[in-house]
């Protein structure tokens, strides 16, 4: 790759505080964007984010903060957005330099709801990156884990071999492994379609279902997630491995789930606003939901997704949970 790449995160949640820790193992400065005023100031204060993974210290030394995104994009070569893709439109119209020679990582869960496009895309589109300098970064990996640095797996990929592994590296440590991918479309749409499924294992948990329910609904989840992408993106892929189904087992399955916890509290009876409002964090599973609804429903022959279907009637079209789910139940195998 040349002379050593500077690095930039943009977002302060739970997974962006996470990626600034993975970074930091291996490199002497990075730059990091937050939007919060109060975030940064209590950074260079405590040495910690103050709303997410407050246990992590930082060495202050290492990090370049600032609220100011156009600051940070100039900064570095490689730059990870972060940020809830409900909000990513609005943050990236902040934006007034050029960043069409920059690598541009997406680590967002979900699709850009504006457009319809996932994040690669609207990067390619809107601000002229190649695909070949577009990378997604994938689990089976959640933020409070790397905080405790327990073992967690991320997969990196990007169609051009050489920036992945570069990425790659430089996430390393001992305590995260990782390879490579060259299914960007296919890792990118995983990673949002997970959410919706992890939704749906939380509703079924608050309604009371219990573990062998749950094992039928994954692994039904799986084989509907192998479809939608099939039919969005055709290439070789196994869907088995973990940058598909590991990632959507450990969202589905956690206790540090937020969209699961999201679902959860749906299934037990409270509105998806209550439910927002008490979480005070983002499920991406909720704005997944309607896009892979919106572009399956645009398909000339739509694909069979009766989960993601399930859950956008409870959550858009206010249906019962129960009796939702009870016929699903039906439409499983």
């Amino acid at each position: 790759m040349g002379k050593p790449l500077k690095y930039a995160v943009f977002g302060a949640g739970s997974w962006a505080t996470a990626i600034v820790k993975m970074l930091s193992e291996n490199l002497d400065n990075i730059g990091w964007y937050m939007r919060s005023v109060y975030t940064k100031e209590h950074l260079l204060k405590e040495q910690h984010n103050p709303n997410y993974l407050s246990s992590v210290e930082f060495h202050l030394e290492q990090l370049k903060l600032s609220n100011d995104i156009n600051e940070i994009a100039d900064y570095a070569d490689v730059l990870i957005f972060v940020i809830p893709s409900a909000f990513m439109y609005g943050e990236l119209e902040k934006l007034n330099i050029d960043i069409s020679n920059k690598i541009v990582v997406s680590a967002v869960k979900g699709i850009m709801p504006e457009t319809g496009l996932l994040v690669g895309e609207h990067f390619h589109e809107a601000y002229k990156i190649p695909y070949h300098n577009i990378a997604v970064i994938a689990g089976p990996c959640h933020a409070e884990e790397v905080a405790l640095e327990r073992l967690s797996y991320l997969t990196i990929s990007c169609s051009d071999e050489e920036k992945a592994t570069y990425i790659a590296k430089n996430l390393s440590s001992d305590y995260i492994k990782t390879k490579t991918s060259d299914d960007v479309i296919g890792v990118e749409y995983a990673v949002m379609l997970k959410n919706i499924y992890a939704i749906a294992a939380g509703i079924a948990h608050g309604l009371g279902y219990g573990d062998n329910f749950q094992s039928v609904l994954m692994s039904n989840a799986i084989r509907e997630m192998k479809r939608f992408i099939k039919k969005m993106h055709k290439m070789k892929r196994n869907i088995n491995n973990s940058a598909y189904l590991g990632d959507l087992l450990v969202t589905g399955y956690s206790v540090f789930s937020r969209n699961r916890m999201f679902g959860n509290m749906i299934g037990k009876g409270y509105t998806v606003k209550s439910a927002q409002m008490e979480m005070n964090m983002v499920a991406e599973g909720y704005y997944a939901t309607k896009s892979a609804h919106l572009l399956n429903q645009k398909n000339n022959k739509k694909t069979q997704l009766p989960i993601i279907d399930a859950v956008y009637e409870i959550l858009y079209d206010n249906k019962n949970p129960k009796k939702v789910f009870k016929k699903l139940t039906d439409k499983l195998d």
